[in-house]
């Protein structure tokens, strides 16, 4: 769990590598076409692939899917990295990302004239920083959820201390 950029896909293929779980990425499974369409069987797709007694999914944060996803899992690995963190993350990527063209969720591809949406990774990741994180901190301490075992990480170092003790 985290704002767009911190690094939740990186961390949970790792995870998904070291342990042996197997890794869904929450991007390709909610877009599937061009113009970012949404596919519209992804409660179906997610309620599916966490039916099984173990996985990896690098996000809980599509509304569609959000509630079944919390239910259904039994840790919260939270990446609450503050904004000077995250926006040299997400900012490098998209860089990337509108440079090489590369091929993204359902064929779609980060331009030039993406960057001036509100929907670009980039203005997202700025402008929600604050909600989401009040979003998760909400859902942590709500007594529906509390067996959850939540990893909360203040900083990449507290990430990667973590991951070296596994």
């Amino acid at each position: 769990m985290g704002v767009t950029g911190a690094g939740k896909s990186t961390l949970a293929q790792t995870l998904s590598s070291r342990l042996g779980l197997p890794y869904h990425e929450m991007d390709a499974l909610y877009f599937n076409g061009p113009d970012w369409a949404i596919n519209n069987k992804v409660t179906e797709d997610v309620s599916r692939l966490t039916a099984e007694p173990r996985w990896i999914i690098d996000s809980l944060g599509y509304p569609e899917v959000r509630d079944l996803l919390w239910d259904r899992a039994d840790t919260v690995v939270w990446l609450d990295y503050p904004k000077r963190v995250i926006m040299p993350r997400v900012l490098r990527r998209s860089i990337r990302r509108t440079v090489t063209r590369e091929v993204l969720f359902g064929g779609n591809r980060e331009t030039w004239t993406d960057w001036l949406s509100r929907e670009h990774p980039a203005w997202w990741a700025w402008s929600q920083h604050g909600a989401r994180r009040r979003e998760v901190e909400r859902r942590v301490r709500d007594p529906r959820f509390t067996p959850l075992d939540t990893l909360r990480f203040g900083h990449p170092n507290d990430t990667s201390a973590w991951l070296a003790s596994l």
